[in-house]
């Protein structure tokens, strides 16, 4: 058991039979009594959000997790294919868990996945990954006072929103957590 005072960001608990991973926490201590915890966690099996709150002294079940680095390999339209780099095994996840880090996977990427009682629960990527831009729009010249963006497509399908500077080909760095452009590569 843990308490509740120890859910931070990215804890993952069990709560009513289900397993949850915490995305924002808030800790507030009014003047007087005892302080709240706010947590919004999703559901790892469902895809769910769930917003509880929690007095200060709760206790949550934690779990125990294994972590495993493997490198995808493919989708069929229903599940994905990683191979673990150690045992060469070869899981697949359904879709819904990979959800919106699909628009960041490419081939031969290694990732980490999280396992619980070896059932494939949740995927972390790297927090960065470099990705070749395939369709630009063409920068407008003199539209330069501001800091003027465009949308562009890269080599997973995803848009990414670049400064004006960045053409088709070019190589860019997107960050995976806010899906935001870093820098040209």
């Amino acid at each position: 058991m843990i308490d509740v005072n120890d859910l931070r960001k990215g804890v993952t608990f069990e709560l009513d039979g289900n397993l949850y991973k915490v995305l924002e926490y808030s800790h507030h201590k009014p003047g007087r009594g005892n302080a709240t915890i706010r947590i919004k966690a999703r559901d790892l099996r469902s895809g769910t959000t769930l917003e509880k709150t929690f007095t200060s002294g709760d206790r949550v079940q934690d779990m125990r997790l294994d972590y495993h680095n493997v490198q995808y390999l493919y989708n069929d339209g229903e599940f994905y294919y990683f191979m673990d780099l150690e045992t060469f095994e070869q899981p697949s996840v359904p879709k819904k868990l990979v959800a919106d880090s699909a628009q960041w996977l490419k081939e031969q990427m290694e990732v980490k996945l999280t396992f619980y009682k070896n059932e494939p629960i949740d995927i972390e990527l790297p927090n960065t990954v470099e990705l070749k831009v395939v369709q630009a729009e063409a920068a407008v010249r003199g539209d330069t006072a501001t800091g003027v963006t465009k949308k562009v497509t890269v080599e997973t399908g995803a848009l990414v929103e670049v400064p004006q500077f960045v053409n088709e080909g070019d190589t860019i760095r997107v960050d995976t957590r806010t899906g935001t452009y870093v820098t040209r590569v």
